[in-house]
């Protein structure tokens, strides 16, 4: 293989032959404010494992409780994190790494270099870069207790960057004994390493949970840097309380019951911006695109044919209204790579047309041999957003004579049912709604929605042995102008097999009060060090 980001790859070995003396000194001593933050996600936590589910909300609390081997700095560099120094040999084919001194799990044992290689190896097992670097792996072996290796049959120039990776499912560390359970079984206990415990005696599922502060954590030296650098915690304890309905969210915020909303409706921005307690912070920047998710191996959308019918019907400015309803922080997508990304182009996208194409669409699903199946889309009640777009996308296919059915559950039910590969009738799917990170889409290497390697690929299993083909080549390709040509043709065969169709991309500020400060804006992931509750 060629090795890409060389320039990068040489600037973390002089980083990592300094980062030889101790990088923590000792736990954390950060003065903890007075009273806990009381925050309302997104959606409620049902699976703590976030290997088994690449949802955000479960990265979240992973990122809480577990550590990384290497984080993404706000600049998206790789910075090591539980590392502590690191090399690679001269023919760029073996990776040293020694973890850092502090490291400890909340049971009271220490971190060792086996509990990292068998996260990796589990990661190894579902996450996009994990598996590239497990099949240009020619060994994984540990050393001693703190140190471990990755023998590459060829050099990689970008593991170190798979490694600190963003895009869930992350590279968490867990305890060997709960990594070596299968990633398609989930792990059920809550110890970690990272800055907060998680409080099982306070868990009430459904209601709340709760984070307390690890004292014993010892962050590194860095000032904190997006998800690099020190992981330094100022307040005492987090409080996740789930409120369903939002107007008693909004409600709960202005009277300062909570310090924090995740998704507040887009009717209530003008709310939050008349209240002088309140304030709208965008943390993704680059936003969130919407896209829909078809069952490959169940009738209709094992057909071609089928899926081509959703891309020609879908009124991607219908879905916007029902989704984020301000224009101005929502606009349409035709790139697979989304739109911020260098990889975004607008090849072979001649079925996007405003408003949609429904006698195209009926067309295709006649074609297709359509004969009247139900089709089962499953609907998320407790993402509002993403409820009204399954609402919407079950009409649009009414319309046009398809028997479009919704199933309706919270989303730790879609996020089980998601994984059944079965029928409908034996509580299978053939479609569901769900978003992903824009920036995450620029890069096919580590993004789960961008793979086509059907059963191993992300809910749906789309398969296209050409794509695939081509997806390998991304780690090979030196220049920017080639990864630029590559996207074209990825994308080209892309729109042709519908591998998933994109509704249109958004950007969800979140609402605080004025007096919770220090959140950290990166994709994908809202960790919890930094805020500082006034």
């Amino acid at each position: 293989m060629t090795i890409s980001r060389r320039e990068i790859l040489k600037a973390g070995l002089a980083a990592g032959a300094a980062l030889s003396i101790p990088s923590v000194l000792r736990a954390q001593t950060a003065p903890a404010s007075a009273g806990p933050v009381r925050m309302v996600k997104g959606l409620d936590l049902r699976i703590f494992d976030p290997i088994y589910t690449a949802t955000n909300i479960t990265a979240d609390h992973a990122a809480a409780i577990y550590d990384t081997l290497f984080s993404f700095d706000s600049k998206f560099n790789p910075q090591p994190q539980m590392v502590g120094k690191w090399g690679v040999s001269d023919d760029e084919k073996t990776y040293t790494f020694e973890l850092r001194d502090g490291l400890g799990w909340h049971d009271g044992t220490p971190v060792t270099a086996a509990d990292c290689i068998a996260s990796l190896r589990r990661w190894g097992q579902v996450a996009p870069g994990g598996q590239l670097i497990m099949a240009c792996a020619s060994d994984i072996s540990k050393k001693d207790d703190r140190t471990f290796s990755i023998a590459l049959k060829e050099p990689l120039g970008v593991l170190i960057d798979l490694l600190a990776d963003l895009t869930p499912p992350c590279l968490f560390v867990m305890r060997e004994k709960d990594a070596n359970r299968p990633a398609t079984e989930q792990v059920t206990t809550t110890i970690g390493s990272g800055p907060f415990k998680f409080n099982e005696a306070l868990a009430k599922p459904g209601a709340s949970y709760t984070y307390d502060r690890n004292e014993k954590y010892a962050p590194r030296k860095e000032p904190s840097d997006g998800l690099a650098g020190g992981k330094v915690v100022k307040v005492d304890r987090v409080i996740w309380d789930v409120i369903a309905d939002q107007q008693t969210a909004m409600a709960a915020l202005q009277a300062g019951e909570i310090d924090y909303l995740e998704t507040p409706p887009a009717d209530f921005y003008s709310l939050v911006g008349s209240d002088p307690n309140l304030e709208l912070q965008i943390l993704d920047k680059a936003g969130q695109d919407a896209l829909v998710r078809m069952n490959f191996l169940q009738p209709p959308f094992d057909n071609v044919k089928a899926r081509q019918a959703v891309l020609h019907l879908i009124d991607q400015e219908a879905f916007m209204r029902v989704m984020a309803p301000d224009p101005k922080y929502s606009s349409d997508l035709t790139s697979i790579f989304g739109s911020t990304s260098p990889a975004s182009n607008d090849e072979n996208t001649g079925w996007y047309r405003k408003g949609g194409n429904p006698k195209k669409a009926k067309q295709l699903f006649k074609e297709a041999g359509y004969a009247g199946e139900k089709v089962v889309i499953l609907a998320p009640t407790d993402w509002h957003e993403g409820d009204n777009a399954s609402q919407l996308l079950a009409a649009a296919l009414q319309k046009i004579g398809v028997n479009a059915e919704l199933a309706p559950s919270d989303w730790g039910g879609v996020s089980t049912r998601r994984a059944n590969k079965g029928p409908v009738e034996d509580g299978g799917w053939n479609m569901f709604i769900t978003t992903e990170m824009d920036y995450s889409l620029g890069n096919p290497l580590t993004d789960p929605l961008l793979a086509a390697n059907g059963d191993e690929a992300w809910y749906g299993w789309p398969k296209s042995d050409e794509y695939e083909t081509l997806r390998a080549k991304w780690a090979d390709v030196a220049t920017r102008e080639e990864r630029k040509a590559l996207a074209r043709r990825m994308q080209g065969i892309w729109w042709d097999f519908v591998g998933d169709v994109r509704l249109g991309k958004y950007i969800a500020p979140i609402a605080r009060r004025k007096t919770l400060t220090g959140l950290i804006g990166m994709p994908a992931i809202i960790p919890m060090w930094n805020m500082q509750k006034a």
